[in-house]
């Protein structure tokens, strides 16, 4: 283990607190893991996961140096447990996560913070013209809004369809599926905000 991995492991044994489940959590789900495949990545067996993410019980540093590694961030941002300290964080364009609609023409960089990611996602979306992003339903009662910057699009969901162009503003359920088309003649460009059933209504 290089000296600074061990340093950051040393560091971190001092602040482990009970953010640590959450944590594990929050970034199993926004990589879409089960516990299964989590375990089956990192090493570390499914209960002990389980346990970790409901804070009963205290990781040794070995383990938690395995999850951070199959999660793809660091030790420092997994054992970070104090939430009300200022900070700025960058994340260059390489570092943002890109996802591709089926016909190639549509991109969505991922511009959310990970740590919202259960309940509020919002991406950068441009497309070509004709694009077609199909999505399936999110959980019940989540919504969704695609603020147009530039070019037209329009939404069908539910057997409804609605346009907008640049300027405007589409806000609609997204429990159910739905397709989002570049439907202009020139290049779109949005943001779609994504606020789940967590955060809307219970």
């Amino acid at each position: 283990m290089a000296g600074r991995q061990k340093s950051d492991l040393e560091a971190g044994a001092q602040i482990v607190s009970g953010n640590l489940g959450k944590t594990v959590q929050r970034l199993r789900k926004a990589y879409n893991l089960s516990l299964s495949e989590l375990a089956e990545q990192s090493g570390v067996a499914k209960s002990i996961i389980s346990q970790i993410e409901r804070n009963e019980t205290n990781p040794t540093l070995a383990t938690i140096w395995r999850l951070s590694q199959a999660l793809d961030v660091s030790i420092e941002r997994v054992l970070a447990s104090a939430d009300d300290e200022p900070f700025v964080e960058k994340l260059s364009r390489a570092d943002t996560p890109v996802l591709i609609s089926e016909d190639g023409k549509v991109r969505l960089a991922a511009i959310g913070w990970i740590r919202t990611v259960e309940w509020l996602q919002w991406y950068d979306v441009t497309a070509e013209p004709g694009g077609t992003l199909e999505s399936d339903a999110h959980q019940r009662g989540s919504l969704e809004c695609l603020s147009l910057l530039a070019g037209e699009a329009e939404v069908e969901i539910g057997g409804l369809t609605e346009t907008a162009k640049a300027g405007e503003t589409l806000r609609y359920r997204c429990d159910r599926p739905h397709v989002i088309r570049a439907t202009g003649a020139e290049p779109m460009r949005a943001v779609m905000v994504c606020i789940m059933k967590a955060a809307v209504m219970d």
